[in-house]
């Protein structure tokens, strides 16, 4: 127990830093993470990658709040974006958990490789918007937010991979998109965790101190150390060169996507 508690403290150290980094609630380095660490702490095969899903989302709860708080004392959270996206963010997200219960596990594990590569190509290649892009009215924000909301829950993650990308495309500023994305996080988390809690709690052979699809273990390690280290990626993000570190961990996101695909063959 105390081992695999270290380990989902390191864990949330990593996944903390991204967050406050990158915008992306640490989910992509806490789901291999945790589809790695699972099979040692007596998980079933078959509850793995939903375990992994449920409780990535349940520690973005915490992170996306020490991430937001600390893009907003700088002013780079955008509220008007926020409040226009939620809505759709929150049906999305838990829709999408209740998909994710439905759907087979080598699904899961195939769709959330094939994310990893895509997130790596675009963060490597450091797409740049056109000029003259403008977010969208009311219901295209909605539209936008459900799509991110069912993505989100299929790979659990905070959805800054998308959001990201997508107010920059936009022609939001980095460091504004950055740290909105943080605060987009929250409700995506919430309705997520909400979704796999309620689609676990009747499942048999859940591990011990789980809620759901949610275990209480990993979470609290990774969750007490990301939300510490979200404040430092946040200051991190508003002095190094975001574009140079993104293709840093472009490199690392290939490295886990096919180490991951290597266990599907």
């Amino acid at each position: 127990m105390i081992t695999a508690l270290l380990v989902y403290l390191a864990c949330g150290v990593v996944a903390g830093i991204l967050a406050g980094l990158l915008g992306v609630g640490g989910g992509l380095v806490i789901v291999p993470m945790l589809v790695f660490i699972f099979p040692w702490q007596g998980v079933p095969a078959e509850l793995i990658q939903l375990m992994a899903l449920g409780t990535s989302l349940a520690t973005i709860t915490i992170t996306s709040i020490s991430s937001f708080r600390a893009h907003d004392k700088r002013g780079a959270v955008r509220w008007d974006i926020w409040r226009s996206i939620t809505p759709g963010i929150l049906i999305g997200t838990f829709g999408g958990g209740f998909l994710a219960a439905a759907l087979p596990v080598v699904f899961l594990r195939a769709f959330f490789v094939c994310f990893l590569y895509y997130v790596a190509i675009q963060m490597f290649l450091d797409f740049k918007p056109k000029a003259g892009r403008h977010l969208p009215g009311t219901l295209g924000m909605n539209g936008v937010g459900g799509v991110i909301g069912v993505v989100s829950s299929l790979v659990g993650i905070g959805g800054g991979t998308l959001s990201v990308p997508f107010m920059s495309y936009c022609n939001v500023p980095m460091h504004t998109a950055v740290g909105t994305s943080a605060a987009i996080g929250f409700p995506i988390a919430v309705a997520g965790t909400v979704s796999f809690i309620w689609n676990g709690l009747s499942v048999p052979n859940l591990p011990p101190y789980s809620l759901g699809y949610v275990s209480l273990v990993a979470l609290t390690g990774i969750a007490a150390a990301s939300y510490c280290m979200a404040p430092l990626g946040a200051k991190l993000s508003h002095s190094l060169p975001v574009s140079k570190l993104k293709r840093i961990f472009a490199v690392f996101l290939v490295c886990i996507a096919t180490r991951m695909l290597w266990t599907l063959l």
